[in-house]
Formats: C-alpha cells, structure tokens, sequence
C-alpha cells in the first residue's frame, strides 16, 4: 500500500507542522480562511479534539476546514436533518467538513402515493 503524500510531504511530517507550515500545503481559499482564523465554536470543537481525539463529536460546523489534529477522529457532522458519521482521513485534509455530509439524496420514485387520482394511477403496458 502506498504511503499518503501531500504536496511532497509525508504525513508524518504533516502531522508535526505548526498551523501556519500547514496552510502553505493547501489551497488559497481554505489558507485564507485559516489565516483569518477559526471563530468561537471551531475553536472550541478543536480544544474538545485535543483532549479526548477517541470521543465521538457532533458539529454543525460544515465550514470547517480540516486539520491534521482532526486525523483519525469520528465526528458527526450536521447536514440538515440529522448527523452523518465522517471519519477523518489523511485524504480529506484541506477541505471542508461540509464536503462530507451530504444534504441532498437522490430521489426514488415508485407508485403513486396514497390518495392519488385515478389519472395519475394510470400505467402504460409499454
């Protein structure tokens, strides 16, 4: 199995860079989001990490850009109606939360629904 790699560096050496060794590995948009810094709640969810990183967290916080902190971590991650189990891998560092949840699911029609007109019970043989 090959080893993760990203942009040249190995994710041991990955996971030992400070934040701002890190945002020069990722792309503009999400290095600028992480030079702004993070707000009160991502802060929060990231000291909560640190100290207990085996303990499963729930978040609304699809913005989130990851980190390699968040490596190896269960989170629930909010994506509307309920939370959707993500677990952290080193593929997903850089992106968003969010990117994992998805809000939307294909839609599966079958047949017509409870209180249909007789119209629209209709089914061709062909």
């Amino acid at each position: 199995m090959a080893k993760f790699e990203m942009r040249g560096k190995e994710l041991e050496e990955i996971k030992k860079m400070s934040t701002d060794e890190f945002m020069l590995l990722i792309k503009s948009r999400d290095r600028r989001v992480l030079k702004r810094g993070m707000n009160d709640y991502q802060k929060k969810l990231l000291k909560k990490i640190r100290k207990d990183p085996k303990k499963f967290h729930r978040t609304k916080s699809r913005e989130m850009v990851i980190v390699p902190e968040m490596l190896g971590v269960k989170m629930g991650v909010h994506n509307g109606k309920e939370y959707t189990i993500v677990e952290i891998k080193p593929e997903m560092l850089g992106h968003r939360l969010g990117e994992f949840s998805l809000t939307r699911r294909s839609v599966k029609h079958s047949s017509p629904g409870f209180g249909a007109t007789r119209s629209s019970k209709f089914v061709p043989l062909k």
